[in-house]
C-alpha cells in the first residue's frame, strides 16, 4: 500500500513542492477571472450585445491560455519528474489531465469566439457557446479541487 511506502505522510518526504501562494494561487486567480469574464460574455450575449460578448469571450481565451503558459512554466521549474515517486505521479497526472481539459476548453471557447464573429449565435440560440461555457465552469470547479488537495493539502 502506497501509504505503508511514504510513512503515512503527504507528501512523502523528501519531495520539495510548490508554495501553495504563489503559482498555483495565480493560476487560481487566472480561472477564477476567467469564470467571471465567460459569465460577462454569456449575459452580454443574451442582452444581444456582441461587441461585449466577443470582448468577454476574448478576455476569457486569452486568461485559459495565460492559465495554460504558467502551468507550464511551473512544470518547467519543478523540483522533481514525474518518475520521482507517488507524488509528482499524482501531481502530474492530476494537474496534467486539467491542463488537457483546459486546453481543450479554451479551443471550444475559440470557435465560440469565430462564430460568434461570423453572427451565428443569438440571445435565443446559442446552444454550442453555453455548452462550451458550462464546461468552462466545470474546469474552474475541478482546479478548486486541485488546488485544495494537491497544493495546499500537499504543502
Amino acid at each position: 500500500f502506497p501509504t505503508e511506502q511514504i510513512d503515512g505522510t503527504w507528501p512523502p518526504p523528501g519531495i520539495q513542492t510548490f508554495d501553495t501562494w504563489d503559482l498555483p494561487f495565480l493560476n487560481t486567480l487566472i480561472l477564477l477571472m476567467s469564470g467571471i469574464t465567460v459569465t460577462w460574455a454569456h449575459h452580454a450575449l443574451l442582452e444581444s450585445n456582441r461587441t461585449h460578448f466577443l470582448q468577454g469571450l476574448a478576455l476569457t481565451i486569452f486568461l485559459g491560455v495565460c492559465f495554460t503558459g504558467v502551468q507550464a512554466f511551473e512544470y518547467s521549474h519543478a523540483a522533481f519528474g514525474f518518475g520521482d515517486g507517488i507524488y509528482p505521479s499524482t501531481f502530474y497526472m492530476a494537474t496534467g489531465f486539467h491542463g488537457f481539459h483546459v486546453l481543450v476548453g479554451t479551443i471550444f471557447l475559440i470557435v465560440c469566439y469565430f462564430r460568434g464573429r461570423a453572427g451565428h449565435f443569438t440571445a435565443k440560440q446559442h446552444f454550442g457557446f453555453e455548452a462550451a461555457a458550462w464546461y468552462w465552469h466545470f474546469v474552474d470547479v475541478v482546479w478548486l479541487f486541485l488546488f485544495v488537495s494537491i497544493y495546499w493539502w500537499g504543502r
